[in-house]
């Protein structure tokens, strides 16, 4: 049975959120706050109730979210200051060859985009985008489309970036089986929206590469091998952790305390502080890096780290509200007698999100605070991992005018609106509805 009242409060609680960002330019935290508290007074919660819940959703979310977030901002600050997003980006490009560069280019964003930001990693990476059309005199959206999708797919998709993390803590999804269905719907997507709609777009729009000056300020760059190991030892460990407590390993296959130590070792925690001191030494230390500049380039990292987190802890009191006011178990019970599958319910959620305001860190976050109270106690953690990147998937739709990324891409590449819209806008819609696509096939085969 609907409660029109419930009902009526989380749709206030929505056009406050989007009226506020979107209108007043509030800051996201602050309106997922207001928010979650005018959900709370329009459903008929106690004052003090709204406060204590506001306290519980917060803290339960920022517990572990707050930790890697942390952690994974600071990896990427080592990797992006040493010059390995770089040295990667140039190994790929010499194997691969010049007329492949396309499909180099997508790996490399895949990469890279893990431990950094995809804002940094594009602004690194950009001036190998604009030798290479230098070079060849092709459009520059050849080589610009596939770098995007892969920074993309991996910034919405795998863990340990910010938006997935905040979600699988949402959703208390296990981040090993998101890693692993990451990456299995990010292949697919990222071909698809990036060498294949870059090799169509680009001979329909050509883009010079704009007249800059790309020296770097590097030391020499660090191996790759090295660079691949760094990077590839947190998500190796995590899986492993996963493998690890999966029915493979019943009781008594391993011995509990060994196990107990396996596990700690695999946690993301410690996988990340692994990671990060490994990272530390090899491409600081060792390198001649100056202990006081390591510690500021991990100091600044936190700046873009502390937003995140922040908004996180926003919508996990969201989540708590719905959960709270007994509004999940409604829509729960109401969704599951109409029929309606809660991963086109959670994408649909995402979109309109994302579309409306334009952050797909508040898109996901907030479809994730919306999803979770209806989530049944016998949804499996495969289940649970598809969620998510069917969140992930959605809040990548459509990115536009309202989009930080719009504005970015259109800066960098030198385009104007209407092509920034032909290109990186359907970019995003293909990459989103591939996604999503993945997620619906593999939910009904496994």
């Amino acid at each position: 049975m609907i409660d029109f009242t419930l009902i009526s409060a989380v749709f206030i609680g929505i056009a406050i959120l989007l009226i506020l960002i979107l209108k007043f330019r509030i800051p996201a935290f602050i309106a997922l706050l207001i928010a979650s508290i005018s959900v709370g007074i329009f459903s008929g919660m106690d004052p003090l109730d709204i406060i204590r819940t506001i306290i519980e959703g917060m803290g339960n979310t920022l517990g572990f979210v707050a930790t890697v977030v942390g952690l994974g901002a600071m990896f990427g600050a080592i990797l992006e200051h040493s010059g390995g997003a770089e040295a990667l980006a140039n190994y790929l490009l010499h194997k691969f060859g010049e007329k492949n560069a396309s499909w180099a280019l997508m790996i490399t964003g895949f990469f890279i985009a893990i431990p950094v930001f995809f804002d940094v990693a594009f602004i690194i990476l950009v001036p190998l985008i604009y030798s290479l059309q230098r070079k060849t005199k092709k459009s520059l959206l050849l080589y610009a489309i596939p770098l995007l999708s892969g920074l993309a797919i991996t910034h919405a998709f795998i863990p340990p970036t910010p938006g997935p993390v905040a979600v699988a803590d949402i959703l208390k999804a296990d981040l090993g089986w998101v890693i692993f269905f990451g990456f299995i719907v990010g292949i697919p997507s990222a071909i698809i929206s990036g060498p294949l709609f870059a090799k169509y777009i680009s001979k329909k729009i050509f883009v010079e590469a704009p007249k800059i000056d790309d020296k770097q300020n590097h030391k020499e760059s660090p191996a790759v091998g090295m660079i691949l190991a760094i990077i590839g030892i947190p998500i190796i460990l995590i899986v492993s952790n996963t493998v690890l407590n999966s029915p493979l390993f019943d009781e008594g296959t391993i011995p509990e305390n060994v196990k107990n130590w396996l596990q700690m070792i695999g946690h993301p925690f410690t996988a990340l502080i692994i990671a990060n001191l490994i990272a530390w030494y090899l491409l600081g230390i060792k390198r001649g890096y100056h202990k006081e500049t390591l510690l500021k380039i991990t100091t600044k990292s936190m700046e873009a780290a502390g937003i995140i987190i922040l908004l996180t802890g926003a919508g996990g009191v969201f989540k708590q509200i719905l959960i709270n006011t007994g509004t999940g178990t409604m829509l729960a019970n109401y969704f599951a007698d109409k029929g309606i599958s809660i991963l086109v319910f959670a994408f649909l959620a995402a979109v309109i999100v994302r579309v409306l305001q334009g952050s797909s860190t508040v898109a996901m976050i907030t479809s994730a605070g919306i999803t979770a109270p209806l989530l049944a106690d016998s949804i499996t953690e495969i289940d649970k991992a598809l969620l998510v990147i069917a969140i992930a998937a959605g809040a990548s739709i459509m990115s536009h005018v309202n989009d930080s990324g719009f504005w970015l891409v259109s800066k960098y590449l030198n385009i104007d609106e209407k092509q920034t819209f032909r290109s990186w806008s359907v970019m995003t819609i293909i990459l989103s509805l591939v996604g999503f696509s993945c997620v619906m096939i593999l939910s009904f085969l496994l």
